[in-house]
């Protein structure tokens, strides 16, 4: 299928694109599952000592961009470990698959059993296809744009929490630790654990893993800067078709290249957030290439 054909796309193609990539999510789960049993992981820094890679993580993505280009030569992909080795990036119309092969890599190397196998698709530079597996617990994410979102197979929802005091609440630094980004944490930190005496912080070490379990609603909302398309493309439809709200921390429209995110199971409590939290600006991704 190529680009000239979007607008006449059928049901039956978008389950044999999600029927194809659930089948190598799962296949690529005995690899991780594997690795994560072993004493020692290989690791590499990328960016920074809290910028992990390993080998693990480029065996996955290989295996799921293979499988993918195979069945579907005429898609696009963006891939964590691929932008790392410096291929250039953009997000176009054409269909394209986002993958994060490890999402929590930190978590794996550390053995803490918190990660997302991500794979999400974009037609129109909107996501449509989301799978986040976790093949340490054996939970498995999906959704299909307007089909509604499943956990192995059975049917989730968002909380329905408006007030933050009675909420739980997900915030993290990620792999980038400026004195700006972790004053902003601390700020906001402060806001709801003190002004607004919440019902719990909790830091999963996962984008994925957070947005999943806001769709959920074992959480209430989360919010995180500084993250890329491919933390969090999959789950951004899980979320959707759970029935979650999803902002730009700024309060802006949600934008998928914008590096940052603000997900809650209402509007409500995703603005008060928006309203009260110290925020972070990111330049978008992939503009230069």
């Amino acid at each position: 299928m190529g680009e000239n054909d979007l607008e006449t796309m059928t049901a039956n193609e978008l389950d044999i694109f999600f029927r194809t990539a659930l089948e190598l999510v799962k296949k690529s789960g005995n690899l991780v599952r594997a690795a994560f049993e072993q004493p020692v992981a290989v690791v590499q820094t990328k960016s920074s000592s809290t910028d992990l890679v390993t080998e693990t993580d480029q065996a996955v993505e290989k295996m799921l961009i293979d499988g993918l280009s195979k069945a579907f030569p005429d898609h696009k992909f963006i891939g964590e470990e691929s932008a790392a080795a410096g291929q250039k990036y953009k997000l176009t119309d054409a269909p394209t698959w986002i993958i994060d092969p490890i999402d929590g890599t930190t978590n794996f190397v550390h053995r803490i059993p918190l990660v997302g196998i991500c794979v999400g698709l974009t037609i129109k530079k909107e996501p449509v296809i989301g799978i986040v597996y976790n093949p340490i617990t054996n939970e498995i994410f999906t959704a299909i744009k307007g089909r509604g979102a499943f956990k192995n197979g059975f049917p989730i929802h968002v909380s329905s929490s408006e007030d933050m005091s009675k909420s739980v609440i997900v915030s993290q630094l990620g792999s980038i630790r400026t004195e700006e980004m972790i004053n902003s944490f601390i700020e906001s930190f402060k806001t709801f654990m003190v002004e607004k005496s919440g019902h719990g912080h909790r830091a999963f070490g996962s984008a994925a893993i957070n947005m999943v379990y806001c769709a959920q609603g074992s959480i209430d909302a989360y919010v995180e800067y500084g993250l890329h398309s491919w933390d969090i493309a999959a789950a951004v439809v899980i979320l959707k078709e759970a029935g979650g709200f999803l902002i730009d921390p700024s309060g802006e429209p949600f934008d998928l290249m914008g590096r940052s995110v603000l997900c809650a199971g209402t509007e409500k409590l995703a603005r008060e957030i928006s309203s009260l939290f110290t925020h972070t600006k990111f330049e978008r991704e992939g503009e230069e290439q």
